[in-house]
Parts: C-alpha cells; sequence; structure tokens
C-alpha cells in the first residue's frame, strides 16, 4: 500500500477506503494537525482553499519534518532547499508549515489570514512573507520559476563549488496541481528542463483528479507521466499516501538519487480529505460548513473540534526538527567560513553578487555615442554593444533568447552556453517558450546572485505578460530586451507589428520601459536598468537604422 512504481499509470477513478493507518500513530497525527490548522484559515477568513491543503498535508509534513533543509532563522541562507508551492491557491497549507517551523508566523497571523496587510495573503507573496520564494497566483508561474531555481543551483554549483568545498548543494521541490500542469507555461519550462537534465528538481503532483468545474475527465485526459517521460524526466507514481507515507518517503529518496533529469512524482490524493465531501469540487475553493470541519476533527481526525489549536507534541517534533535544520545550515556557515579563507576572491565575489552590488567600472564601460563621429545604427546594435562590454565585467548577467539570438543580438562573446553539459555558461537558449524564459527569469532572479535577461520580439511580449506582471509584483529585476519595437516592421504583417505593446506594458506598475533612441539613451537604459534591481526593465529596441542626435 502506499508503494511506488516507476513510470506513469493511466488516469483511473480512485475509490476511497477507509483502513487503519499504516504508519506511526503519531506520524498521522501530525499530519491531521495540519489538515486541520489549514482548514481553520479558510474558514476563519470565509473564504479560500482547504481541500488541497487538506489533501497534501501528508506531502508538506514529509518535506518540512524530513526531506528539506532550510533555516527559519536565516530565510535567505544561500544553500537552503528551495520550495515551491505552485498551487498557490493552496497556501493555507505553506502557512501551516511556516508557523510550525518556526518562521515568524504567529498563531494571530494564521487568523488573519487573506486580510488585507496581514502576513498571510490569499496566494503566497515573495515580499510579505518570509519563507516564501515566489509568488505563485497564475498556476503554472511557480512550477517554472523552480527551473530557473534549479538552473542556478547547477550554475553556481560549476562555478563557485571546488573538490573540497560543496558551497551550493541542494534541492528544489515544488508542490503542483492539475491546474499547473495544464498551463502552456508549465509545458514550456518542463520541456527545456527535461533538455537540461536538472536533476536536482523534484515536482511533488498533488494528483487530485478535480479541478473547479468538477472531474479532471472533463477537460483532461492526457497521460501526464507519459508526457513527462517524453520530456525527459524520471516519472514515479504514489499511488496512496492516506494510508502510509513510506512510498513516498522511497519516491523521494530515489528522485535525488537520479541526478541527470528531474523527477515528477505522480500522488494521488483525496482533496479535502476529512471532509464530508472529499473527494468533490466542493471543497476546493470555499471554506467548509462548521458541521463538516468540526466532523473532520473529532471523528476522521482525532482531534478536538476547537479552531487554531496544535497539540504540544506537534509543536514539539516541528520545534526538534528545527533545530536539526538550523544546526545543519550552521555547519554549512563553518565550510563557508573556511571556504572564504581558501578562496577569498570566489567568497567576495559571492557576496558582491548576492548583495545586488554592481560596480562602477562595469557602469563606466558602457558605451556612448558621439555626433559626428560614431555611424548611427539600428538601437538593437546599441544594446548589443552594452551587453558586450558589460558581460565581462558583470559574470552575474546571465540570460538569452527565445530562438531569436540573430535577431535580438544578445549572444555572449565571453560565455558559453549553460547546457547540460556546461552548467557553467551563462548563455541560455530558450527555444521558442517565451512564456516559460520569463517565469524562468523570474526564478533565476529570485535564487539570488543572478541579474537575468531575455530576448524576444517586442510584439511577443504578449506570450510572455503573465510572466513579466509577475516580476514587476515581485520585485524581480529582470531585464527584458525586446527588439523590432516599430509598426515598420511592415512586410511581416500585423501578426507582427507591436501596435499597442508599450502601452500596456507601460500601464503596469513597477516596470521601467524604455525606448532609447540612440547610444547614448541606451547608455542609461542599461544603467538604470542594472542599479534598479527591485523594478523590471523593458529595452525596446529597433531593427532599422535610427538618425543621429546631436545633443543627446
Amino acid at each position: 500500500m502506499g508503494g511506488v512504481t516507476e513510470g506513469s499509470s493511466p488516469p483511473t477513478k480512485k475509490t476511497r477506503i477507509e483502513r487503519p493507518y499504516q504508519g506511526p500513530a503519531f506520524e498521522l497525527h501530525c499530519i491531521n494537525s495540519i489538515r486541520a490548522l489549514s482548514a481553520d484559515m479558510p474558514s476563519a477568513a470565509k473564504s479560500g482553499h482547504p481541500g488541497a491543503p487538506m489533501g497534501c498535508a501528508p506531502l508538506a509534513h514529509l518535506l518540512w519534518g524530513e526531506v528539506m533543509n532550510y533555516s527559519p532563522s536565516k530565510p535567505k541562507w544561500w544553500n537552503r532547499d528551495r520550495f515551491v508551492l505552485s498551487n498557490g491557491h493552496a497556501c493555507a497549507l505553506q502557512y501551516s508549515m511556516l508557523h510550525l517551523t518556526g518562521y515568524g508566523l504567529s498563531m494571530d497571523d494564521l487568523k488573519q489570514f487573506r486580510q488585507i496587510g496581514s502576513l498571510t495573503p490569499g496566494h503566497p507573496e515573495n515580499f510579505v512573507t518570509p519563507g516564501v520564494e515566489v509568488s505563485t497566483g497564475p498556476l503554472g508561474q511557480g512550477i517554472s520559476n523552480a527551473v530557473g531555481f534549479a538552473m542556478a543551483e547547477r550554475h553556481f554549483a560549476s562555478t563557485f563549488n571546488t573538490p573540497d568545498y560543496n558551497v551550493f548543494d541542494h534541492f528544489t521541490y515544488v508542490i503542483c496541481g492539475d491546474g499547473c500542469l495544464q498551463e502552456g507555461i508549465s509545458s514550456e519550462a518542463s520541456s527545456l528542463a527535461g533538455h537540461l537534465g536538472l536533476g536536482r528538481l523534484i515536482v511533488l503532483y498533488d494528483d487530485n483528479k478535480i479541478t473547479i468545474d468538477g472531474p479532471t475527465d472533463l477537460s483532461f485526459t492526457e497521460d501526464v507521466g507519459k508526457r513527462y517521460e517524453a520530456y525527459g524526466w524520471d516519472v514515479l507514481t504514489v499511488e496512496d499516501v492516506e494510508d502510509n507515507l513510506q512510498g513516498l518517503r522511497e519516491a523521494v529518496e530515489k528522485a535525488k538519487s537520479v541526478t541527470d533529469k528531474p523527477t515528477l512524482i505522480k500522488i494521488r490524493t483525496t482533496i479535502g480529505y476529512g471532509s464530508l465531501n472529499e473527494g468533490t469540487a466542493a471543497t476546493h475553493g470555499a471554506p467548509l460548513k462548521s458541521d463538516d470541519l468540526s466532523q473532520a476533527k473529532t471523528i476522521r481526525y482525532g482531534l478536538p473540534d476547537e479552531p487554531f489549536t496544535v497539540a504540544e507534541d506537534v509543536k514539539e517534533f516541528f520545534q526538534k526538527r528545527t533545530k536539526e535544520v538550523e544546526s545543519n545550515c550552521a555547519k554549512w556557515e563553518a565550510l563557508y567560513e573556511a571556504y572564504k579563507a581558501a578562496h577569498p576572491d570566489k567568497a567576495a565575489e559571492l557576496q558582491r553578487r548576492f548583495n545586488h552590488e554592481i560596480p562602477q567600472t562595469a557602469l563606466d564601460a558602457i558605451p556612448t555615442f558621439e555626433f559626428g563621429k560614431d555611424k548611427p545604427k539600428a538601437s538593437r546594435n546599441y544594446s548589443q554593444a552594452c551587453i558586450g562590454t558589460i558581460a565581462p565585467l558583470l559574470p552575474e548577467l546571465m540570460g538569452g533568447s527565445a530562438d531569436l539570438t540573430p535577431s535580438n543580438l544578445t549572444a555572449l562573446a565571453c560565455s558559453g552556453d549553460f547546457q547540460k553539459a556546461t552548467p557553467q555558461g551563462r548563455y541560455l537558449r530558450f527555444g521558442v517558450r517565451e512564456h516559460g524564459m520569463a517565469a524562468i527569469c523570474n526564478g533565476l532572479f529570485a535564487y539570488g546572485g543572478i541579474r537575468p535577461f531575455c530576448a524576444t520580439f517586442l510584439n511577443f511580449a504578449g506570450y510572455a505578460l503573465g510572466s513579466i506582471r509577475l516580476s514587476a509584483l515581485s520585485k524581480f529585476g529582470v531585464l527584458y530586451i525586446m527588439t523590432h519595437d516599430s509598426i515598420g516592421l511592415g512586410e511581416d504583417g500585423p501578426t507582427h507589428q507591436p501596435v499597442e505593446m508599450i502601452e500596456s506594458l507601460r500601464s503596469m506598475p513597477n516596470v521601467n520601459l524604455f525606448r532609447p533612441a540612440d547610444a547614448n539613451e541606451m547608455n542609461a537604459a542599461y544603467r538604470i536598468a542594472l542599479t534598479r534591481y527591485e523594478t523590471p526593465s523593458v529595452i525596446c529596441c529597433s531593427r532599422g537604422g535610427l538618425p543621429a542626435i546631436e545633443h543627446s
């Protein structure tokens, strides 16, 4: 029961058979406590999503209670395992775990779930809640951000680790749902992750067979496992986490041992487990009725019918676990001190990069234009010159194009490609995946120590707008280089003419949009973009030549 099997299995309707829990009784007690606490939050707010947290509580308990390395006292610890809740509507689950593990979320904070100004907003927000890595409201974004995390880990490990010091040596874990895997953005990012062989990316797929409209077989009957196998992922199936956690425990350990490809663990869960309406869409997006929540706690969970109550033994378990992971962090800090003594230049470079410090020498190197001496060019050529001069001086500058490198002029002469065999490379071949590209860049920025850039035609910023909006909301200073900015792009026809795109981007809060007219204005655009690290910048560039401006 609850075993792990290789590969995928075709979708089947799950019939719930109540059986005695096969694992330790205390393990079930912890899981049920997480379920109850997560269900209390939507009830107090009179809105929210209790179903997914109740179904995914076993996953969360295993991750925070046994698997992940984290540090509540140092949430930005460089070598922490990254966790992403891609199905962000299940955030009551994440808040429960952050509370239990000591991230500074009090019980009163949980009682303020979904209230204005609280630390527990209706979807995870990285700029509000300590321990939340990325903002994951729109489905599919989180798993795509996680690809950026996994790429960053491989890049830093290959660049800064030495035979004696593994400074970067962690995993990225994701919980996602059916909705995330229906969104096209996740397909774009997951395809690239498989190509790159990101073996430290582990996705726990909450396969509960329910969406808002009802059963997933209304619109989603594909074999997700086979699709991910085709992407180049390792796929495991865990049929049950409600009788015991051993199958999931074994699957996670196997996933950690697979170093040459990412892993999708397809886990059958029951949405709203414990509710009278478990397994149905009724538990997805509305609080449980008071009598239903009462019976879930007392009859199904064996807990008192009291809101926002956690037993002392459960608190003590997670306090003990917190001490263990804090000890791991302290051991890493000791290792890093030895690393600093052995490799002071590398350590200083890491500190500079994670502090968002841009050397003045890099800013001073950005080219300028001298009227009457320099030949006017298309502004994409000015952008190319800026990238060419600053990239050798800013090793954190890392990015690429959506299969338009010769048109966007974004190649890095100072670095090779980031590929499976060459993760030290800084140029990213995103392929024709604009939306996934932008979301991956958000993950790269959120990781820290990287200033990502990505490029496409300005008109196709429309394909990436969801991720650009999250760059702005999350305060991620991603550089968006958008060429072919003119409606004069006539021979390609109206499908390629960015008639409204600049107005659309300018109307978005916390986005700097630049349309430089010459090299001096391009200089200013890059200077501002690099120094305003909490604001994404869109630099619009022309394909055609521009006239010289004398007093620019």
